[in-house]
C-alpha cells in the first residue's frame, strides 16, 4: 500500500515538472517571438494579445480572467485532477508570462527595438521567422502539457472535453474553436498580413502539438518466439514494467509445440527490449508491429 501511494505521488510530481517545462516554453515563445512582432494566435492567450494590441492592458492579466470565469463552468467537467492541474497551469502561465515579459523587456540586448521600446530578438523585418519560433515553442509547450494531463486553460479546456468524449485531434479541435478569434484581429491592425500570420502560427502550432503528443503515445507489438521464453518474460516484466502474455503455438514445419510471448509496450522501449532478448537468446525469432492505440493499465485510458 504504501508503495503504491509513494509511486503515485511520484508520477504527480513528475505531472506537475513536465507541465511546469511545457509552460516555460509556451510563455516564452510569447514574450519572446509573439508579442514584441504583434504576432496573434487562438485561445485566451490569442484573445489577452488582442487587447493588449488595442489597449495596452497586460496579456497575463487578460488571460486570468478570462480563464477563472472559464474554470468556473468546466470544473465539473474535466474532473478534479485535471481541473487541479488546469488550475495551477493557468497561476503559473500567468505568473511566466508576467516574468518573461519583464526578463524580455529589461534585461535583454536587442539589437533593435519596437516604436514603443520593446525589443526584437529577431530585428525588424522578421515577422515570419518569429511567427514560425513563437509557434514551434508554443506548439512544444502545449504539447507536453497536455502529455502529463494539464492545460493552458481557454480552448484548451473545449478542447479537452471534447477529446474526453469524441475520438478528435486536439490539435485540430482547438483550430476550429480559435479561427475566429485570430480573425478579430483585423478590427485592430486593419492588416490581412497579421491575420495570416495568425493562421500561421495556429497552423504550426496544431501540427506540433499533434506531433509531441502522437510521439509519446506511440505503441509497438512483440511477438517473440524463442525456448527461453520464461526468462525473457520475467526480464521483460522486471526491467520495463510491461506486461507478457505467453500463448501456445505450432511450428506447422516443425510440428513442435513452441511458447509465443505477445508484449505491448511503448515506442522508446523498443530498443531496450530487443537488447534484453538478444542478451538472453541470440537465435530468438522477434516480429515488432506499431499498433494504432492502446487502451487499459500502462496506456491510455480507455474512454
Amino acid at each position: 500500500m504504501y508503495k503504491l501511494e509513494k509511486a503515485e505521488l511520484m508520477r504527480e510530481v513528475k505531472d506537475y515538472i513536465y507541465i511546469t517545462l511545457g509552460l516555460i516554453s509556451y510563455s516564452l515563445g510569447w514574450a519572446a517571438f509573439l508579442l514584441p512582432y504583434q504576432i496573434t494566435t487562438g485561445g485566451t492567450t490569442g484573445i489577452g494579445a488582442i487587447i493588449y494590441y488595442a489597449t495596452g492592458f497586460p496579456i497575463q492579466w487578460s488571460y486570468f480572467i478570462i480563464n477563472a470565469v472559464l474554470m468556473t463552468f468546466a470544473i465539473r467537467m474535466l474532473g478534479p485532477r485535471f481541473s487541479i492541474k488546469t488550475t495551477y497551469a493557468i497561476f503559473m502561465l500567468t505568473f511566466l508570462l508576467w516574468l518573461f515579459q519583464l526578463i524580455v523587456n529589461n534585461y535583454i540586448v536587442a539589437p533593435d527595438m519596437t516604436p514603443d521600446g520593446k525589443p526584437l530578438l529577431l530585428g525588424p523585418g522578421q515577422d515570419f521567422m518569429a511567427c514560425i519560433i513563437g509557434a514551434a515553442m508554443c506548439g512544444v509547450g502545449l504539447g507536453i502539457t497536455f502529455n502529463y494531463n494539464g492545460s493552458t486553460g481557454g480552448t484548451d479546456i473545449i478542447a479537452a472535453i471534447v477529446n474526453k468524449y469524441k475520438d478528435v485531434s486536439l490539435g485540430r479541435m482547438i483550430m476550429i474553436c480559435d479561427v475566429v478569434i485570430i480573425s478579430s484581429c483585423y478590427f485592430i491592425f486593419h492588416d490581412w498580413r497579421r491575420v495570416i500570420f495568425g493562421f500561421v502560427t495556429l497552423f504550426i502550432i496544431g501540427v506540433v502539438l499533434d506531433w509531441i503528443i502522437n510521439s509519446a503515445r506511440q505503441s509497438v507489438q512483440f511477438l517473440i518466439f524463442s525456448k527461453k521464453y520464461d526468462e525473457i518474460a520475467d526480464h521483460i516484466i522486471k526491467d520495463t514494467n510491461r506486461g507478457v502474455t505467453v500463448l501456445d503455438g505450432t511450428g506447422w514445419y516443425s510440428k513442435g509445440n513452441v511458447k509465443v510471448l505477445v508484449v505491448l509496450a511503448k515506442k522508446r522501449q523498443s530498443l531496450d527490449i530487443f537488447r534484453m532478448v538478444k542478451r538472453i537468446d541470440p537465435n530468438a525469432f522477434i516480429s515488432q508491429s506499431s499498433v494504432i492505440g492502446v487502451y487499459g493499465e500502462g496506456f491510455d485510458k480507455l474512454k
